[in-house]
């Protein structure tokens, strides 16, 4: 490993008071480090509103020293920057050591109710992980974490936040020349199941990890036991199966294709982290794939709570020795748990589907579910525009619908949704309003961020800065965004990939 240079003290107090209670409390899973200096930092886009709850002064952020630490270049008064080690299953295959190999973390801020956050940057140079890699990230896939990242949770959906976006002044090489960027992050922690992956090898560390993760995550354990049938370690692994099974289904309900399901992206909080090959479906496909690197479909749109049961499966082997000193009992134990992930994962999507619908959850029958997925899927409807559509038709306008679903193939389907609508016991508008407030009409359409970022990296923010205030109102519709809700023309979409941004 890289030896440590003597990094000079930080004197920037932009940023003040940053905690570091990950580096204080656990050793061994991260290295101090500093960003590399930004030769010309330029502010390219600052989340004011999540500055605000953080209880940053945003003119200083706009500073020349506020964008020297959003930069990377300069490390606040009393900050502890480190790139975090973990290791992870990155497309099945076990890599021991992976880590921060272009990020570090700043420290830690307390936000205006009380909840701790890491700031985390990207982008902001090599470190001892970064494995032959330059450290480095571009402006593109940088705003495009900002601007997918925001939608995200625009959309209720748990998922790290994006601070600000920095231009450095280097030229970074990828296929070509490209501006270089560093994106600040904003999570309630970095740590992942890869986390857990690298410390279970190092063997007693990983009792200090999980409870340091239960104290920050789910702090109602702290009052079971450490052993015994309904242990601590037990009931944490329960905690973030469940968090994740909602997570995926949310993913599911928007049609969100992460791309990258490693389990060093799979969070112990619940959130949605990594932005890189991700996009959302147009036609509804569960077989979509837009990640390039991603040949055999692995990370497929339909696969994905699959995936994410068996990146749990791998958590759960990291606590064995935590949740019973027998292995075979730990193994029957936990198992009982990972078993329930299906059920788990189908309470939410089902009852997520049926307030798509406009239904309550014991009027929508399987049978009708399937066939309406089946039919979006046969006529290549656009998942997005068909839930928006029906809330229409709801209303007597089935203009939109037949413009997505020949009437002649959906009319039986219409009469099956209609009946069990009578069995719910609210008005067709009532239903039709509680429809729209669950269904977005605008989602960062991948044309639109495509062109977007385009035009960014050439220096137009202008197309970037209207596509965020969209779809960070996702549900809102105005007349003067119509073209927002359209999907991307067939021949975009037929040869449309994405990449991890490297």
């Amino acid at each position: 490993m890289t030896a440590i240079p003597d990094f000079p003290v930080g004197t920037n107090t932009t940023i003040s008071g940053l905690g570091s209670s990950f580096v204080d409390e656990l050793s061994g899973l991260s290295v101090p480090w500093q960003g590399a200096e930004a030769p010309e930092p330029e502010l390219l886009a600052l989340n004011e509103e999540l500055a605000v709850s953080l209880g940053l002064d945003v003119p200083a952020l706009r500073s020349a020293d506020g964008v020297a630490v959003l930069a990377g270049s300069a490390v606040p008064v009393g900050a502890k920057p480190v790139a975090m080690a973990y290791a992870g299953h990155q497309f099945g295959g076990y890599s021991p050591l992976l880590g921060d190999g272009r990020a570090l973390l700043l420290g830690e801020l307390v936000d205006r109710d009380g909840r701790r956050a890491d700031l985390h940057l990207k982008g902001s140079g090599p470190t001892p992980f970064s494995r032959g890699g330059d450290g480095f990230a571009v402006v593109g896939p940088m705003l495009r974490e900002y601007l997918v990242s925001e939608a995200m949770h625009a959309l209720g959906i748990p998922t790290t936040r994006s601070l600000s976006v920095v231009a450095t002044g280097r030229p970074v090489y990828r296929e070509g020349v490209e501006p270089g960027a560093v994106l600040a992050r904003v999570a309630s922690s970095h740590l992942r199941v890869g986390t857990f992956e690298f410390a279970a090898r190092r063997g007693e560390i990983v009792r200090s990890l999980a409870d340091h993760a239960i104290a920050r995550h789910y702090p109602h354990l702290l009052d079971q036991p450490e052993t015994g049938e309904n242990n601590r370690y037990l009931g944490f692994f329960t905690a973030v199966l469940e968090a994740q099974a909602a997570l995926v289904a949310r993913w599911m309900l928007v049609g969100f294709v992460h791309g990258v399901m490693n389990t060093d992206n799979t969070t112990i909080s619940g959130e949605t982290i990594d932005y890189g090959p991700c996009a959302f479906v147009d036609a509804f496909d569960p077989g979509a794939v837009f990640s390039s690197i991603d040949h055999g479909g692995r990370y497929a749109f339909g696969n994905q709570p699959a995936v994410l049961k068996w990146n749990l499966a791998r958590f759960a082997e990291t606590l064995l020795t935590l949740v019973d000193s027998t292995p075979d009992a730990a193994i029957t134990a936990v198992t009982e748990v990972l078993d329930g992930f299906d059920s788990r994962y189908e309470h939410h999507y089902r009852g997520g589907l049926a307030a798509k619908l406009g239904l309550s959850e014991d009027s929508l029958d399987q049978a009708l579910a399937d066939d309406l997925l089946t039919l979006l899927e046969e006529h290549g409807a656009d998942w997005t525009a068909a839930f928006r559509a029906l809330a229409d038709e709801l209303r007597g306008n089935p203009a939109r619908l037949d413009g997505l679903l020949p009437p002649d193939r959906s009319a039986s389907w219409l009469e099956r949704w209609h009946a069990a609508g009578k069995n719910d016991g609210r008005a067709a508008g009532e239903r039709a309003d509680a429809m729209d407030r669950v269904n977005p009409l605008y989602i960062p359409r991948n044309h639109r961020v495509d062109a977007a970022l385009k035009a960014a990296t050439g220096g137009d923010l202008a197309p970037f800065a209207m596509l965020l205030e969209v779809v960070t109102h996702p549900f809102e519709e105005r007349a003067e965004w119509t073209e927002y809700a359209s999907p991307a023309p067939h021949s975009f979409a037929e040869s449309f990939r994405t990449f991890c941004g490297t």
